[in-house]
Parts: C-alpha cells; sequence; structure tokens
C-alpha cells in the first residue's frame, strides 16, 4: 500500500493511457465498420448456364441502392480493344429490347440484381457494332471486360465496378469463358473513381459523334 501511495500518480497516468487506447481501438473498429458499409459493392459474375451461354449478373450487394448509368462490354484482342455500352446499344434496338433496356439503367436496390443478357450476346453485340471479323473472335488471349458505372448514395464522382472473362470460343462450352480473377475490382478509391469518371466522359463523347 505504501508503494502504491508513493506511485498514485504514474499508476494514473498509465491507467489513463491504457483507457486511452482502448477507446481508440474501439473508435477504429467503428469507424472501420462504418467505413465498410458505406462502401459500395458491385459483384459481376455469371449464373444459369456455362460458357458464353451464361447469363451475365449484376449484384449491389452495397448497403443501399445505387444507380446504374453505364453497362460497359470492352472485347480485348491482341491488337485493339472495342468498347460498346451495352445498354445504349439496347436502346436503339426494338420495342422488345427497349422495355429491357429500362430494367437495366437506373435504380438497383441494396441485396438485388440484374440480369444484363449472356455473354454470348454481349459478344455478339459488340462484334455486330463494330463489325468485327469472325476469325478474330477465334483468336488466342481474348478477354471480356464487363464494366459497370454507377452513383452512390450523394457522391458526386460515380463509382465503378469492373470484372475481366477469357474468352476461348474453340474450347468445350464450359472452358470458352473462365474469370480472369476470382472477385470484381471495386473502383472505390478516389484515383480510381476518376478512371471510372473517364469512362463515362468517353461514352458521352462517343454518343454525341
Amino acid at each position: 500500500m505504501e508503494w502504491l501511495n508513493d506511485n498514485a500518480q504514474a499508476i494514473s497516468a498509465i491507467a489513463s493511457i491504457c483507457t486511452l487506447f482502448v477507446w481508440v481501438f474501439y473508435a477504429q473498429l467503428l469507424y472501420n465498420g462504418y467505413v465498410r458499409q458505406r462502401r459500395p459493392r458491385v459483384i459481376i459474375n455469371r449464373g444459369k448456364g456455362t460458357g458464353v451461354d451464361a447469363i451475365c449478373l449484376i449484384s449491389n450487394m452495397s448497403s443501399e441502392a445505387i444507380y446504374v448509368q453505364h453497362l460497359v462490354a470492352v472485347l480485348h484482342t491482341q491488337k485493339q480493344s472495342y468498347s460498346l455500352d451495352v445498354v445504349e446499344y439496347q436502346q436503339r434496338g426494338s420495342e422488345q429490347q427497349e422495355a429491357s433496356y429500362r430494367t437495366h439503367q437506373g435504380p438497383l436496390a441494396s441485396g438485388d440484381y440484374l440480369n444484363l443478357q449472356s455473354f454470348g450476346d454481349i459478344v455478339n453485340q459488340v462484334k455486330e457494332y463494330w463489325e468485327i471479323d469472325d476469325n478474330l473472335l477465334h483468336e488466342q488471349n481474348i478477354q471480356l471486360e464487363i464494366r459497370v458505372i454507377a452513383i452512390y448514395g450523394s457522391e458526386d464522382m460515380p463509382t465503378g465496378a469492373s470484372r475481366s472473362f477469357n474468352l476461348n470460343l474453340d474450347a468445350s462450352p464450359n472452358r470458352q469463358l473462365i474469370p480472369a480473377s476470382v472477385d470484381t475490382d471495386r473502383l472505390n478509391s478516389r484515383g480510381q473513381r476518376k478512371r471510372v469518371l473517364e469512362w463515362a466522359k468517353e461514352i458521352e463523347t462517343h454518343k454525341a459523334r
């Protein structure tokens, strides 16, 4: 007790510092949880089928709704990349495609998903729009990249998601479309959002021509 009395101030200071560290630790946990909750998460995946017949699914796993602005398909070949806003392309189609277009562009609730179309249909649309020769699609090292450009919450800059698939039309049905990455790339940082904004500007510039 005499030792405690002699060192009471030092013990009190150490206890205060330890308490501060505990509060900082819990504050960091709360902040990380808040950031994770506020961070948009969009998943691009395959469903209902195999190969190019599989459906391209866009899922919103964010805590709030997102507004889908553009859904872009980019066909990467050895010599050139061909991009197409799939929503904009469908908008110029038939009345049935027009109805499908309305479901693709607009709000997507939390936990909801949209059925874009089959990957084969997406490839055919890019091919038709750019008048790509059939032989080009049978070359090696071809990738199909799907990009999502969306608005999340009250944020001014768009957020994005991207996922690439290796395309091999000469392979067996199960091997025609293989994801190039395990998960969807989330483009949420400031630098990445600037890149997404450039994507959107390129689309608007192309539409104005």
